[in-house]
C-alpha cells in the first residue's frame, strides 16, 4: 500500500549525498540548539538572581535594624477555624472524610 523507500533510492543514485553526513548534521543541529537554550536560561537566572538580589537589600537593611526588640508570639485568631479550613483541605487532597484527619500540632511559620 506505502512505499516507504522512495526517498532513499534517490539518495543511493547521487554520489555527493551521504546518508551518514545528512544523519550527523541533523544530530549536530539538535545539540547546538539544546546547548544554546541552556547557555540562554543560565544567563537569564544569573540576570535574575542579580536583580533580586537588589531588590531584597532594602527589605534586609529595614528588617535588621529593629533587632534588639524581643519577638512575641501573637496568638492566632480564628484558630479552629483555620485548622477546619486546613483539615478539609487536606481531607479533599487525599480524598478521605474529614473525620479521618488528626493534626496534631499546629505552629505558624
Amino acid at each position: 500500500m506505502f512505499d516507504f523507500n522512495i526517498g532513499f533510492e534517490n539518495f543511493t543514485k547521487d554520489p555527493n549525498v551521504d546518508i551518514l553526513f545528512i544523519c550527523a548534521m541533523g544530530i549536530a543541529t539538535v545539540f547546538v540548539g539544546l546547548i544554546c537554550l541552556v547557555v540562554v536560561c543560565k544567563l537569564l537566572s544569573w540576570l535574575v538572581k542579580g536583580k533580586s538580589k537588589t531588590l531584597s537589600q532594602p527589605a534586609q537593611v529595614a528588617t535588621s535594624t529593629p533587632a534588639s526588640a524581643p519577638v512575641t508570639e501573637q496568638p492566632i485568631e480564628n484558630k479552629q477555624e483555620l485548622l477546619a479550613a486546613i483539615s478539609a483541605a487536606v481531607a479533599e487532597e487525599l480524598g478521605t472524610d474529614v473525620s479521618g484527619i488528626r493534626i496534631t500540632s499546629f505552629k505558624k511559620l
